[in-house]
């Protein structure tokens, strides 16, 4: 059998609460006989919560009857204070009567018993409530380390699907720029924008996650159309045009949020406001605003950048431009929220 250590809990903090001196000096006497080292007691119940909310006992043995503020009255504004998990509380009083016995368990009391009381079933009883009390301790910081090594594979994942996004991402980005940065640019302008749009700050992070992913369907257009000198052909453009299909459908079907969201861009990002444009031939606001946001980055990217067929362009250019699409090609208050970036004087480049 088992056999419980009084030792081990010399150091365990144990408060007495008893109007009548005598039975705090009998009390003390028997804890300190039994190696308590650490024992605070009180004949005043109004300073019950304030000793307990300051000593942060492991066990409190309670009187009942006192004047003042009785022991049920104490028991009930303990428990109603008790944050910290299991606190034992023992009722010790000389009320044999079993209505006192009742109502001092309903109100939270842990064991109940009456005095004079055996000093061994006392001890004994103290010495099982302390045990009781570190168990549960020693769970609880099992939990909060358990917890910690949750948050730590949880952060380690999303690190592990971020450098997955991001070499998925340069993968297609290289197809077109041999500096592998547009789809990183893309991504920050993104943030920026969705920020001073209103969004709130997870999903604007969230939108600069999955941004990079935009292009991605262009790992499977042949690069005599993508990286052509010239104007595309009627059918070299239609060659393009399907690079928003083929990313929705690399990216289609996952569970991980990211690649969710980057699916919705892969697919919209080319549609425009007025109808017009290519991808589902959606408008307005059935357009994802995710991809209603990547599409004003990327063009301005795609504008300010070299490419094969063009030089690039001046950033007040390329501003002018998104403007002049404004409530055709881009949404309105999305090409507002990106001037007012602009005008803070951000640089993508340099992002």
């Amino acid at each position: 059998m088992h056999k419980l250590n009084f030792a081990k809990h010399a150091q365990s903090r144990i408060f007495v609460l008893d109007d009548n001196p005598a039975n705090v000096l009998f009390l003390e006497k028997l804890l300190a006989k039994s190696g308590y080292e650490d024992v605070k007691s009180s004949t005043d119940p109004q300073q019950a919560e304030y000793i307990v909310a300051q000593y942060k006992p492991d066990l409190v043995i309670l009187d009942l009857h006192m004047p003042g503020i009785n022991g049920y009255e104490v028991l009930a504004k303990l428990r109603s204070r008790d944050h910290e998990g299991y606190l034992p509380i023992l009722v010790f009083t000389a009320d044999v009567t079993g209505e006192a016995k009742t109502k001092a368990l309903e109100l939270g009391a842990t064991d109940f018993l009456t005095k004079p009381g055996d000093p061994s079933e006392i001890t004994l009883r103290v010495r099982n409530f302390l045990e009781m009390r570190s168990l549960y301790r020693e769970l609880e910081n099992q939990n909060i380390l358990l917890e910690q090594r949750v948050l730590e594979r949880t952060q380690r994942l999303q690190e592990a699907q971020l450098e997955i996004v991001h070499r998925l991402a340069l993968a297609g980005d290289y197809r077109d720029d041999d500096t592998g940065e547009h789809c990183r640019r893309v991504a920050d302008l993104s943030l920026e924008i969705a920020l001073e749009y209103g969004l709130p700050t997870p999903e604007a992070e969230l939108i600069r996650m999955a941004a990079p992913l935009h292009d991605i369907g262009k790992v499977g257009i042949p690069d005599a159309v993508l990286r052509k000198p010239g104007r595309l052909t009627p059918q070299e453009f239609e060659e393009v045009k399907r690079h928003t299909a083929l990313g929705a459908s690399i990216l289609a079907n996952s569970r991980c949020e990211i690649l969710q969201l980057a699916h919705d861009i892969a697919l919209s990002h080319h549609e425009r406001w007025d109808g017009r444009g290519y991808g589902q031939r959606l408008s307005g606001d059935d357009i994802p605003i995710a991809g209603r946001i990547v599409a004003v980055a990327d063009v301005y990217d795609a504008l300010t950048s070299d490419r094969p067929y063009k030089p690039a362009w001046s950033s007040d250019a390329a501003v002018e431009e998104i403007k002049l699409n404004s409530g055709t090609q881009f949404d309105p208050q999305v090409v507002a929220a990106f001037e007012r970036v602009m005008m803070r004087g951000f640089n993508m480049k340099a992002a």
